[in-house]
């Protein structure tokens, strides 16, 4: 007989979302387990036995688990559905069958690598704040940052209340009127990045993600994607980025 497992922990192990983003879903009263709208977060269920629907879709568990790195373009939302109308990820996953999600976020303006997936734990492990799973950015800003700021933006600055955590950066390429700048974090706060520079009087003109921890794009163009192994998947959780070495 099948055991009971929490619903949040069924979803996600479904590839309806990360285990902490089923839980809003189910907050949001867009999960039911029989029939019933379930908002409550220890509610219990038997795979198999219990019929559960998300946004009146049944769900069933995931006997593949995927993963893939895509290189989103920009104008691309990174959600599964969009009640504006506009271009979600998914619709770039030609010939990918199973029912994966977005790990984390990319802004409609924002380009660059994002991970995809089925597996609700793995989702959970890049994205909690104690794995501290590092990120590099490109970020294209108005005007050259001074090493004052720069100084100041890796060692922390303050952030709607809350101080940054130390980041890594380094001048790419400068211009008459803008720069490049290869920036590497391990926080997840929304708009990070742009907040930033942003608070440093450098606002971000264009940003890429170029890695998580050494999985980088490679020769992945805009809209288009790979699967992942097993190799790749423990490269994401380095500390090291050779993206950060200079050339």
């Amino acid at each position: 007989m099948e055991k009971p497992i929490r619903l949040q922990k069924f979803l996600a192990s479904a590839g309806v979302a990360s285990r902490r983003k089923a839980e809003e879903y189910i907050a949001r009263g867009r999960v039911k387990v029989d029939g019933k709208v379930i908002t409550a977060m220890g509610q219990q269920i038997i795979p198999g036995k219990q019929k559960v629907l998300f946004d009146n879709r049944e769900v069933t568990p995931e006997e593949k688990t995927v993963y893939i790195l895509l290189n989103k373009p920009r104008g691309y939302v990174t959600t599964l559905s969009d009640p504006q109308g506009r271009p979600i990820v998914s619709s770039l996953l030609r010939g990918v069958r199973e029912r994966v999600f977005p790990v984390g976020r990319l802004d409609l303006d924002t380009e660059g690598a994002l991970l995809l997936t089925n597996d609700g734990a793995l989702a959970q492990s890049i994205l909690h704040p104690s794995n501290e799973v590092h990120k590099t950015y490109e970020a294209t800003v108005r005007g050259v940052p001074s090493p004052n700021s720069l100084r100041s933006l890796e060692k922390g600055i303050i952030l709607e209340k809350k101080k940054t955590a130390p980041a890594r950066l380094r001048i790419k390429r400068k211009y008459k009127q803008n720069c490049v700048v290869i920036i590497t974090i391990h926080e997840g706060r929304k708009r990070q990045v742009k907040k930033m520079f942003q608070a440093v009087g450098h606002p971000v003109q264009s940003l890429k993600r170029l890695a998580y921890g050494r999985l980088g794009l490679s020769n992945l163009e805009p809209g288009e994607f790979r699967f992942l192994q097993q190799n790749d998947i423990k490269k994401i959780f380095s500390k090291k980025s050779p993206l950060q070495t200079k050339k």
